[in-house]
């Protein structure tokens, strides 16, 4: 293992008060539509038709603006191990937990949009320092991607899931792993695609909630789950994603909101928890307020609603067609996923899929929405990377 080197700083970075009465400030002034033209009062995912309903958002707000502690996620952040360090002259915030076990293995975790680092704040401790001793211990590293959290919002094009990988392995390196484990979801899934097909030296096998098979492949040989799962798919994108073009092509446009106005900001992200969590009604049957808010807050006290938008821009529809995976692979597809992708599908991209798992239960969120079930599929399936690797 190289050694630390001092580029990586202790950071902390609490919000001012001011910062924070101006955030209840705004949330008390807010301008707020009329009701959603939706007649159907009862809960159920149709109450969402139009988009987050106004009960929803003014019962939010209100708990935002006089019951919300952003203090105890702050010391949470403190608690686990802040840093940041330089990378082609873009600052990267990241959380690093190091395992009191001496078997332990490097691991860093990437969340997507609209999650941040607040995805894996429940999780860290298990990962790093597991109360069942026979399963696996890691090093865990939780870095912000580049425009999200405290990490800087670039100022110029370029910083894309091919150069956000690249930035990882250069991280972990100054953090004295020149090998290790990659997890991710969403744009974390991406990126450890990324990091398995472009980096095998430094990569000891992935474990991601997306995969993503190479283009042009058909239906024929598919389950009948397989093919639901492509035609859900197919729907999301055709019906349900005008967010992403959105934010692809004119990510600037709805910045302005993202940044200026706290609920705009809300309603945006709240629409995302509600439709891609396993739930029937709403996001909070599995996820709290609280942390539905920890997320929430961080993008508005760091203003970076505009700059997280145009990961968007720089990435979408860009993971190379040719692109394979040859180290070992766990993939794991949550039902209530916003994209699922057939096994067949994918072993055309990872090439040593070791473990497989379709659970029960669970959406884009998993490690917020089934946490134990999470950190045991995650241990489970990089022990199995791990022994294939050997």
């Amino acid at each position: 293992m190289s050694r630390p080197t001092s580029d990586v700083q202790a950071f902390e970075a609490p919000a001012t008060d001011a910062d924070l009465d101006d955030l209840r400030a705004r949330l008390a002034a807010a301008r707020l539509p009329e009701a959603e033209t939706v007649c159907r009062a009862a809960p159920g995912p149709h109450r969402w038709e139009q988009g987050v309903p106004l009960a929803d958002i003014v019962d939010v707000v209100n708990y935002w603006r006089t019951g919300y502690d952003w203090r105890s996620f702050e010391a949470r952040l403190d608690q686990i191990g802040q840093f940041r360090t330089t990378i082609d002259d873009l600052g990267i915030h990241f959380l690093h937990r190091r395992s009191a076990r001496a078997d332990a293995t490097p691991l860093i975790l990437t969340h997507g949009w609209p999650g941040s680092i607040a995805e894996f704040i429940d999780v860290v401790d298990e990962l790093a320092d597991p109360k069942d001793t026979d399963a696996p211990a890691f090093h865990v590293v939780v870095p912000s991607l580049p425009g999200f959290g405290y990490s800087d919002r670039p100022a110029t094009t370029g910083w894309g899931t091919e150069k956000i990988a690249a930035a990882w392995v250069e991280l972990m390196g100054r953090l004295g792993y020149r090998k290790f484990a990659a997890h991710g979801g969403d744009w974390g899934g991406n990126i450890t695609t990324v990091l398995g097909g472009r980096f095998p030296a430094h990569i000891l096998g992935i474990h991601t909630t997306f995969a993503e098979g190479p283009p042009g492949l058909t239906t024929d040989g598919l389950t009948a789950v397989e093919r639901q799962w492509a035609e859900e798919t197919r729907d999301f994108w055709r019906h349900r994603a005008a967010y992403a073009k959105q934010q692809a092509t004119r990510p600037q446009t709805i910045g302005y909101s993202l940044v200026d106005s706290p609920v705009g900001l809300l309603a945006w992200i709240l629409d995302k928890f509600a439709e891609w969590t396993d739930t029937e009604d709403s996001p909070f049957e599995t996820i709290s307020r609280d942390r539905v808010l920890d997320d929430v807050t961080l993008y508005w006290l760091t203003r970076t609603g505009a700059s997280a938008a145009r990961l968007y821009y720089e990435s979408h529809n860009s993971l190379d067609p040719e692109l394979r995976v040859d180290l070992p692979s766990a993939i794991t597809m949550y039902p209530r996923d916003i994209e699922k992708c057939p096994r067949a599908w994918a072993q055309e991209r990872y090439r040593q899929i070791v473990r497989w798992r379709s659970p029960e239960i669970g959406g884009h969120f998993p490690s917020l929405e089934v946490p134990e079930y999470f950190v045991k599929d995650l241990q489970e399936g990089l022990a199995t990377v791990l022994a294939a690797n050997r």
